[in-house]
């Protein structure tokens, strides 16, 4: 579909771009939502920040544009959820850290 903007006024234009900028906006944060959710809440994920090794620990909460994650230190990080891995845990690993409590759902 095309639109012949030569023929729409200033305040036209104007409203046109905020609808634009707004319909931008409204798919960026589907599109961030939609790989939020391929993880869940007290998985291990691996992110590495600019100028730091790689940091491994548990997804703890969803935010509007970036998941919370608790690395093995102590450190709470908002990390952008195409910035995470899933961290592969083999059979005999220890789990010593693990300090999230699976509930069940009655």
């Amino acid at each position: 579909m095309k639109i012949n903007i030569d023929n729409l006024t200033e305040a036209e234009l104007i409203d046109l771009n905020h609808r634009v900028v707004e319909r931008l906006r409204f798919l960026q944060q589907a599109r961030a939502h939609r790989r939020m959710l391929t993880f869940r809440i007290g998985e291990r994920v691996s992110f590495q920040p600019d100028g730091r090794p790689n940091l491994i620990g548990t997804v703890t909460r969803y935010n509007k544009k970036t998941v919370t994650v608790v690395t093995e230190s102590g450190e709470r990080w908002n990390v952008a959820p195409g910035l995470l891995h899933r961290v592969v845990e083999s059979e005999g690993e220890d789990k010593r850290d693990a300090n999230v409590v699976p509930i069940h759902k009655r």
